[in-house]
């Protein structure tokens, strides 16, 4: 089963995650940030990972910390539970309509950390949460789980619907790259022997 536990506490969070990747969809959220709960729900639904957050973090600060240790967990879930990588996908892309909004995701489970973060939001603020929290908390997760991932914004002028369009199109992309490829059955895919 490709299932992973996260625990991980700090001065500034306390955090439990928990992830299959061959779930249902399933999400129990709380995070402390109501829009970064949305988020995760939708990521959740999207991969069809199942997916358990639970958060106490210093939100009387700011969202900040939350958002990058929950990118960090869920990075870091991600990479265990796909272990060795035999047999997978390996890449994966969506471009994704969100209303106005338009973003193109694509992904590589490399083995090397890389974000390419290419999305102007105009609005500072999605009702209390700061609209450049999103880069930060994808650039956690790529750190974390040794993604190479880009993220662009083809069109969209709502902040909400903008970073909603993220979360789906990788959301989906991760969905196609984690699952097996037939013709590759237990093969770890790269030229390498190892990722």
């Amino acid at each position: 089963m490709r299932t992973a536990y996260i625990k991980r506490k700090t001065n500034e969070t306390d955090i439990d995650l928990k992830i299959d990747l061959d779930g249902k969809g399933n999400s129990e959220i709380d995070s402390g940030c109501g829009f970064l709960d949305h988020m995760l729900t939708l990521f959740s639904k999207h991969s069809r990972f199942d997916l358990s957050v639970k958060c106490v973090g210093d939100t009387e600060v700011d969202y900040h910390h939350t958002v990058e240790d929950i990118g960090i967990c869920l990075g870091t879930a991600v990479k265990k539970a796909l272990g060795e990588k035999r047999g997978i996908k390996r890449y994966g892309s969506m471009l994704l309509p969100m209303d106005e909004a338009l973003i193109l995701s694509a992904l590589d489970i490399s083995g090397r950390a890389y974000l390419a973060y290419n999305v102007k939001i105009k609005s500072d603020r999605v009702g209390d949460f700061d609209t450049e929290l999103a880069e930060e908390f994808w650039q956690a997760f790529v750190r974390a789980s040794e993604i190479t991932l880009h993220i662009r914004r083809m069109g969209g002028t709502n902040a909400h619907h903008i970073i909603e369009g993220q979360f789906k199109s990788v959301a989906r992309s991760l969905r196609a790259a984690v699952s097996y490829d037939a013709a590759s059955e237990g093969e770890i895919p790269s030229t390498k022997g190892v990722l």
